[in-house]
């Protein structure tokens, strides 16, 4: 179910919000316009149809007699035409704009005159319109008017003025305005607004429905990674701040692996140059023996043959075990050869593997005891991988333990793991190599060191690694060398999974 506020703060929600106040922002915009423009268009349709109205008025009701204004005839078209016409108001001023006469109601006139300017500019310029005079019920406001000097404009003793959109008419536009036509007006304006909202939100969701489709799939994908990639902080923006945000994480990821492989690759040309030069060393003894077999062969007794055809067998099993130990190493780091994790019983395994060393370490009258407590709980790992690693550090220790030395293997268990420590009592580990005894080919300043050269604890602690164990060497606080191995407890790993499958 999606989330209610992931959807507000999508981006067709943001698109459709703002379309929706741009298209109010227009429909406001557009009745104003329409509003003013309308108001334009009856003000000069008014003024054009009635330019000549004062003039008719003057000639049709006789209002000049013998090159004299008649006020008789006056008082009587104000009359008229208050009750014929209502919708005009008509005034007669002098030539300084005074109001001498009106026909409109006393108590509703503002103004004691009116201004020249627009009056003056009609006579001149009768095209002029539409062109506003005072509206002598206002001090402010202003209408169309029709203007005619009387008795004549030779002859000018004032002017008869007459408004076209009197106090009559402002009520009956008031009125027209809430009619039915207004309503109509209004509502098609409501609604080719709401339909053009409506064709907008179909396109705006045509054409984010692609930019979420693939929002939601780079967040996809961003969940994918590993869990070493850096946390940012959750968007709460719409899907471009979602992909911004993504593409941060994705970049600071690859510049994290980049690095990563940098390192690799280093390591990769070291290890590259180690390999070649430990992998030279015995094939440079082979092939000097073999070659001096069989230059000197006719010079040399069957002892000195055999003696160098031993070492040359010799080197040459070296040579196999680190081209196999190479090719290990290489198979652990690609993952290609995973542990088969399994319940075993590590002090079982233990006394497994010292029997068959044994007889090694009694040709060299080298102890080798096992201690500790020997009802350890089942350990959870790969029984083969795990042997390889005490195979490896017990042949060490031996490799280091002068004879009459001795070698302990210590079981015990710690929180939720088992251990077992391999202690010697050879030179020990120098400080400074200590913590480079683990790299493939590190070699060190110590005999000690020096002698671990290769690849068996680099295997040892990779193969920990894959079985979620751990592997660290120190030197005793008597003498020697030891190293702890330590494994997960089967009944820690196994017991989620038993719940799991019991519910």
């Amino acid at each position: 179910m999606n989330n209610p506020f992931k959807l507000l703060r999508s981006l067709y929600a943001r698109l459709a919000l703002g379309l929706f106040v741009l298209l109010i922002v227009v429909g406001l915009v557009y009745t104003a316009i329409s509003l003013v423009a309308l108001r334009s268009y009856q003000a000069s349709v008014n003024q054009e149809l009635n330019r000549n109205l004062a003039m008719n008025l003057v000639a049709d009701q006789n209002l000049v007699a013998n090159g004299e204004l008649n006020f008789d005839e006056l008082d009587n078209l104000f009359s008229l035409y208050m009750s014929i016409n209502p919708s005009i108001e008509i005034y007669l001023i002098n030539p300084e704009g005074r109001i001498l006469s009106y026909s409109a109601d006393p108590d509703k006139i503002k103004r004691n005159s009116v201004s020249m300017a627009p009056i003056l500019r009609l006579l001149s310029n009768p095209d002029a319109y539409p062109l506003l005079g005072d509206d002598p019920r206002s001090h402010d406001r202003q209408k169309v008017f029709s203007v005619t000097p009387v008795p004549s404009a030779d002859n000018v003793e004032g002017y008869l003025y007459v408004v076209l959109r009197g106090e009559e008419y402002d009520s009956a536009e008031l009125m027209a305005r809430e009619s039915q036509f207004f309503i109509i007006s209004a509502w098609a304006v409501a609604v080719s607004l709401g339909i053009g909202l409506l064709a907008g939100l179909a396109v705006f969701h045509v054409l984010t429905r692609r930019l979420k489709r693939l929002a939601d799939r780079v967040d996809h994908f961003q969940n994918q990674l590993a869990s070493d990639t850096p946390r940012l902080p959750t968007p709460a923006g719409d899907e471009i701040d979602t992909l911004a945000l993504t593409f941060e994480r994705m970049s600071t990821r690859i510049t994290l692996q980049l690095d990563q492989l940098q390192e690799k690759d280093a390591l990769r040309r070291q290890l590259v140059a180690q390999v070649s030069h430990d992998l030279r060393t015995p094939l440079a003894s082979l092939q000097g023996y073999v070659e001096s077999l069989l230059i000197k062969r006719d010079h040399l007794s069957e002892e000195e043959q055999r003696r160098f055809l031993t070492i040359a067998l010799n080197e040459s099993r070296r040579l196999g075990r680190l081209i196999d130990e190479l090719f290990e190493l290489a198979a652990l780091e690609a993952r290609e050869k995973q542990p088969e994790p399994e319940p075993f019983s590590l002090p079982e395994l233990i006394h497994d593997v010292t029997h068959k060393h044994q007889p090694a370490a009694a040709n060299r009258s080298i102890e080798l005891n096992i201690e500790g407590d020997l009802a350890l709980p089942m350990a959870y790992a790969d029984l083969g991988m795990t042997e390889r690693v005490l195979d490896n550090l017990i042949s060490n220790a031996m490799d280091h333990t002068p004879d009459n030395g001795r070698i302990e293997l210590t079981l015990a268990q710690a929180d939720e793991a088992v251990s077992v420590t391999v202690h010697d009592t050879g030179p020990g580990i120098a400080p400074e190599d200590l913590p480079f005894i683990f790299d493939a080919f590190h070699r060190g300043s110590s005999e000690r060191s020096s002698a671990h050269a290769g690849l068996g604890l680099a295997i040892a602690r990779r193969i920990m690694m894959l079985q979620h164990g751990s592997i660290s060497a120190g030197n005793h606080h008597d003498a020697g060398a030891e190293f702890v191995v330590t494994l997960p407890l089967a009944a820690t790993l196994m017991a989620p999974s038993n719940n799991h499958n019991g519910s």
